[in-house]
């Protein structure tokens, strides 16, 4: 069984998000020791929170929840298709979610938590989201949620010519956000970032300057936007904080984005006079997104619907393959075997071994071919009493 637990932006804002994957969490604990299951993936973005499991069964009592989203085997299947495509992202056609799967993945193969099912599945899942981008225009002008909150700062403020920005984390969003601000011709860019090289690496490619994190509090003391968006697990902009380092005659002109999840900056910020956003106020640019990229959607997702179906054969599939894989083997052994009784027969073959080697493959090949193509055509019609017949035929070779 394929299992997909999932918060989302579509499901809660951002409030619910938080405490929302940390019952995500706790459930995904308890599934670990309880079901054991055989691989898993997790997603974890800004606006998202997914796994997917490969298990033999669970008692839905256990997993079903509130909280959060569950689905399995198609469904499940149908939505990482969706995801990767970009149809599930909250601005429609985003491309960082691609690189966020692909991520996702490699870290479960390191991990060795990803075996063959959810290989097969994120794979396909990557090539999915390559082909509708490819065949569609749906990211065509894409905005990401980094662009999407400079957006939204720019709508504040009317235009950001002269602002001084500070932007706070320099990983993937932060630097998106960065790069989204060079064009706005801006008075200047500070980066701050825990680690200061990476701070200075982008700031260096913008045009910017950079800072230690423990020099934000001057940072901060005339900015006019701050876009914040670290991996923190807390607030790293407090109340407090922010109270002593911005002046209360400037804190009205101060807007602050916060796309960070868990949030970055502490709600309470507002109650200063500070204009405090966070990704739950992108939905209004997400929704001109949709509507410009509708069409595009429709034909995404009928790509989706045709490569499921692909994707839905490659996992019947691979439940027969060790029975294929046995049969292989089984052949093989006898072929080589009886080959070279016949080359002991036929005594020096003057270099024609080869010719000999290729025609006993040839052979072998082609009284297998329908074999597997019919243990094929059984598993995806689910058709056990022949898989159960073949497994029996085929394991006593030996």
């Amino acid at each position: 069984m394929i299992l997909n637990l999932r918060v989302d932006h579509q499901t809660a804002d951002i409030s619910k998000m938080e405490r929302s994957a940390q019952e995500l969490d706790k459930t995904f604990e308890f599934i670990q020791k309880n079901y054991h299951p055989k691989e898993y993936i997790q997603i974890k973005t800004c606006n998202r929170a997914e796994i997917y499991l490969v298990l033999d069964g669970y008692d839905p009592q256990d997993v079903d929840h509130q909280a959060f989203v569950v689905e399995h085997d198609e469904e499940a299947l149908k939505h990482i298709l969706r995801l990767a495509s970009g149809l599930e992202s909250m601005i429609i056609g985003e491309d960082q979610i691609l690189g966020q799967i692909k991520d996702a993945q490699k870290r479960s193969i390191k991990e060795g938590c990803c075996g063959p099912v959810l290989k097969t599945i994120f794979t396909k899942a990557v090539h999915v989201g390559q082909v509708v981008r490819k065949k569609t225009s749906i990211n065509k002008g894409s905005i990401s949620i980094g662009s999407a909150a400079v957006e939204l700062a720019e709508s504040v403020h009317g235009d950001l010519k002269c602002k001084k920005v500070l932007v706070i984390g320099a990983g993937k969003m932060g630097t998106l956000v960065a790069k989204a601000l060079v064009e706005k011709k801006l008075k200047a860019i500070i980066v701050a970032n825990r680690t200061y090289d990476r701070a200075l690496d982008l700031a260096k490619e913008l045009g910017g300057y950079a800072i230690h994190f423990d020099k934000l509090d001057n940072a901060m003391k005339d900015v006019d936007v701050v876009i914040s968006a670290t991996g923190a697990p807390h607030p790293i902009l407090t109340y407090e904080k922010v109270k002593e380092t911005i002046s209360p005659e400037n804190r009205h002109n101060v807007v602050m984005v916060d796309i960070a999840n868990p949030r970055d900056i502490d709600e309470k910020v507002a109650e200063l006079g500070v204009k405090l956003f966070n990704i739950d106020d992108l939905r209004g640019i997400a929704d001109k997104s949709l509507k410009m990229r509708e069409s595009e959607a429709q034909e995404a997702a009928r790509i989706v619907d045709n490569e499921l179906e692909l994707l839905q054969r490659s996992l019947k599939h691979l439940e027969v393959e060790p029975i294929i894989s046995n049969i292989r083997a089984n052949a093989e052994e006898i072929r080589l075997q009886e080959t070279q009784k016949a080359f002991k027969m036929l005594g020096d073959l003057n270099g024609k071994e080869k010719i000999v080697d290729d025609l006993t493959q040839v052979v072998v090949d082609k009284i297998f071919f329908d074999i597997i193509k019919n243990i094929k055509t059984a598993a995806e019609k689910d058709d056990e009493k022949v898989i159960n017949t073949v497994e029996s035929i085929f394991s006593h070779q030996n």
